[in-house]
């Protein structure tokens, strides 16, 4: 077992490896320490032929992931916004490009980064109380990075009303939108993972790994020019004043509460 901060990880002797967010916060908020042990645990654990399956899940049922941390966004400027984007970039391109399938176990809220991830991942199944969105916009910062995936798993219009909007669905739209493979209720979720999870089991290993090779390589070019333009993007976006303005309208919303 590794000596991790801010994750957990099991491996089982069948070789499934169940990563979890453990860092203390009860959105299961990346900030920049979790990112950066959650890519490395990733790279670690790629390069491990025992592993057949990776299970990626929050602590708790109120979230997978809340998204980003909010205090630590309203702190940046164009340069360490290039550099926070840059490390939650390498995070998604870690699972994304993680050799064996990964099944995203998605219960409570799932928004901002936490999508992103969640979309970077190869199956996403989901409690019926889950949520999605994508508030950038009502933070003053746009959705960026692997937001640009989006429009493959739920449709150009969808992906518009989501990302312009910043409003939440509920699992049930996030199915019939095309994001989730499967959604049941929370006292189901565990079973409806482990039984994808066994699917995968009854597979041949070198066959499966072979399999998200060429899925990976099946890609569009043009998601990896994306990538790249959104980082620049969003650097040069807290050159203005609105990141600044509307995470502190957060902030002074969320004390009146």
């Amino acid at each position: 077992m590794e000596n991790l901060k801010h994750l957990a990880l099991q491996v089982s002797d069948q070789g499934v490896a169940t990563l979890r967010i453990a860092n203390g916060t009860s959105l299961n908020i990346l900030d920049s320490d979790t990112i950066v042990e959650f890519t490395g645990t990733l790279r670690r654990l790629a390069r491990r032929q025992d592993v057949r399956v990776l299970v990626l899940r929050g602590t708790g049922d109120k979230a997978f992931i809340g998204g980003a941390n909010i205090k630590e966004l309203a702190k940046l400027d164009p340069e360490t916004a290039v550099a926070f984007i840059t490390r939650l970039h390498d995070l998604c391109e870690a699972v994304r490009d993680f050799p064996v399938p990964t099944i995203a176990r998605l219960s409570g809220w799932c928004m901002g980064g936490g999508m992103e991830f969640a979309a970077a991942c190869d199956i996403r199944i989901a409690d019926d109380q889950a949520n999605f969105a994508m508030p950038e916009v009502r933070i003053g910062i746009p959705s960026v990075i692997h937001a640009n995936i989006l429009p493959r798993l739920i449709g150009e219009g969808n992906t518009r009303w989501l990302l312009l909007t910043g409003a939440s669905v509920d699992a049930a739209r996030a199915q019939a939108w095309g994001f989730l493979h499967q959604v049941v209720p929370n006292s189901g979720l565990d079973d409806a993972v482990a039984h994808t999870v066994a699917e995968i089991l009854e597979c041949g290993p070198a066959a499966v790994r072979a399999q998200k090779a060429l899925l990976r390589a099946w890609e569009d070019p043009v998601i990896e020019r994306g990538l790249k333009h959104s980082i620049e993007v969003f650097g040069q976006c807290y050159a203005g004043p609105e990141p600044d303005a509307y995470m502190t309208r957060f902030f002074e919303r969320k004390r009146q509460r």
